[in-house]
Order: structure tokens, then sequence, then C-alpha cells
């Protein structure tokens, strides 16, 4: 599992460092369609890495059943997220909606451990619970919150909400290409916010400022969620939002060694808390007997003890390799995360 913390990590990071560079970028513009340019970013720059990787267009691997998931997490994460972040934004002070967006994380654990049954034992809880707490030290407000009325936090929270059921939700399909769930994603996304920033009278920024912001898009939002559902497939939803969840400080990190920004006493806090829960979550061990079910997906995989199966093909040996299988049911105990393969109830 070392490789799916190593992807969340990664998420995170990228993510992290995506904030600043935005905010750069994108002084003086409509933050709908900073969202928007950097969300196209990543769904066109995906969709050419696919094509590229594959030589053209192939199937989605999407089952059937899978592709109700796959549409709720486009609405929700891609359009219903984005335009409740955008409205609320409108009406709510930056500082203000930097502390409110720490309750996706939270949320989606809630709704990862309540409505989805995902496993969490206390150890899990207690290092979400200091990793959350460092995000909020870390967006605390310094000055006047700026609140105008209770709506804009309520829209932000809505967003994050979306944002949480995405997050469950697309775990669902998380064995599938991750290229296509998150191009898919991002080009939805950033169609819909450019469209919706250009009705409401912004201008698309001229190409030596354009180009930077696709990138940035590209890699911050755009690789960085590849990797978030690789992380997905190996962890669960709420122990990758856990590492995710450390994106502001890596973004505050980095504004402050490459941009000059000022070091306060609540970032080394926030960084304490944070290194606690990371290490909490890296230290635990979850073994039981447990029961698997017939499965049938199809994800790159090497023949370990899940995945011992027949081909219907002439293989050439070559591992890790990428096709339809079946696991047939099997009891046995062994050290786990709720990953693809283990997700049983307790």
């Amino acid at each position: 599992m070392t490789n799916s913390i190593v992807y969340a990590l990664g998420a995170a990071l990228l993510f992290g460092a995506s904030t600043p560079l935005a905010k750069f970028l994108g002084l003086g513009m409509s933050p709908v369609l900073l969202g928007g340019l950097l969300y196209l970013g990543s769904g066109v720059g995906l969709t050419i890495t696919r094509l590229v990787r594959d030589r053209g267009w192939t199937p989605t691997g999407l089952a059937a059943a899978e592709w109700p998931w796959f549409l709720g997490a486009i609405a929700f994460g891609g359009v219903l997220g984005p335009v409740a972040l955008m409205f609320g934004l409108a009406l709510t002070s930056g500082t203000t909606a930097s502390l409110l967006l720490n309750l996706e994380a939270v949320l989606t654990a809630v709704l990862a451990w309540i409505v989805f049954k995902e496993n969490a034992d206390r150890r899990i809880v207690a290092g979400m619970v200091a990793i959350v707490a460092g995000g909020v030290l870390l967006a605390w407000p310094q000055g006047p919150a700026g609140v105008q009325g209770w709506l804009g936090p309520f829209a932000v929270a809505i967003a994050c909400m979306c944002w949480a059921v995405d997050n469950n939700l697309t775990r669902k399909i998380s064995a599938s290409d991750a290229l296509f769930i998150a191009g898919t994603k991002g080009v939805v996304a950033g169609v819909v916010n450019t469209v919706l920033a250009i009705a409401l009278g912004a201008h698309l920024p001229e190409l030596a400022r354009l180009g930077p912001i696709l990138i940035v898009g590209f890699l911050g939002y755009g690789f960085s969620l590849v990797l978030f559902v690789l992380a997905l497939r190996g962890l669960g939803t709420a122990r990758t939002g856990a590492y995710f969840s450390i994106a502001p400080f890596l973004g505050a990190a980095i504004s402050i060694l490459f941009m000059g920004e000022a070091v306060t006493g609540l970032f080394w806090v926030a960084a304490a808390l944070m290194a606690l829960g990371v290490w909490i979550h890296l230290t635990e061990s979850h073994a039981h007997e447990h029961q698997h079910l017939r499965q049938l997906h199809d994800h790159r995989h090497v023949h370990d003890e899940h995945h011992q199966h027949d081909h219907d093909f002439e293989w050439d040996g070559a591992e890790p390799h990428s096709h339809r299988h079946e696991h047939l049911p099997m009891r046995h105990s062994h050290a786990h995360f709720p990953d693809i393969h283990h997700r049983h109830q307790h």
C-alpha cells in the first residue's frame, strides 16, 4: 500500500502547489473564469495524454453498472460543487472560505464511514482530527471575517458536501481508467465554469497568461486527480481524503519558501498537527479474518494472492498488466486497507 500513500501525498502536493500559482496567475481575473480555465487545462490535457498513451480512442473500461456512479460524481464534483463554491465566494471573504473548505475532508470521511460503511477505527479518526485541526488553524482568519450573512458560508459548505459525495462516488469506480475518469470530470467542470463566467461578463485572458493557467490546471487539478483516483484504489475514501487534506499546508509552505510570505506561529502549530495525523495513518495496522465475495472487474494488477486466475488470451508473462478478471470467493487474514479488494463489512 506504500504506492497508494505516495499517490495520495503526490496529489496533495500538486494541488497544494497549484493554489499559490493560480492565485498569482489569476490576479484581477474572475474567480469563476479562473476555475473554469484550470479545469479545462486539466480535462483537455488528460484527454490528450490518454489518446497518446492508447494511440487513439479506446473503450472507457467502465462496466454498465458503474456509469451511474460516474455520472453522479461528474454532476456533484464537476457541476454543482464548482458553481456552489463560486456563488459562495461572491458572498464570503477568502479567509472564511478557506476555513470552510476544510469541511470537505470531514464530510468525505463522515459519508464514507456512515453511508458507504467504510471501516474506521479510533486511530484513523484521531489522525483525521489532527490533520483537519491543522488545516483549520492554517486557514483561520487573521482579521475581520467579512461574511455577508449566512448564505455565502452555506454555499461554500454545500460545495464541500458536493465534493464529499463526488469523492465517495469516485471510489466506486476507482478500479477503472484514472485518466478517463479525471479527464472527463475536468472537461465537464471546465466547460460549465468557463461558460458561466463568460455569461457573467468575463473575458478570456491573453495567450501569454492563458497558457500557464492551463498548464497549472493540467498538473494541479488534472494529474493531481489521477493520483487521487489511484490512491482511492488502495486506501479507500476516508484515508485518501485525510492525506489529501494536507494540501493547504503544502500550498502555504510553497508560498513561504518561494514567494516570500511571512511565517506565522499558527503555521508551525498546523504543521505539527498535520505531521502527527500523517504519522498516525502511516503507522496504522488493520488485520482480521475477512471474506472476499465474487468480483469481476478490470484494473492493472500482478498475480498476488488476490489475483490467482486463468487467462482467456495468450499472455506473455509481463506484469503488471490489465484485463477483465474474476475474483473467486476466498477467506483469509492479513493486514489491509479498504482498497478495491477489501470493501467488506466489519
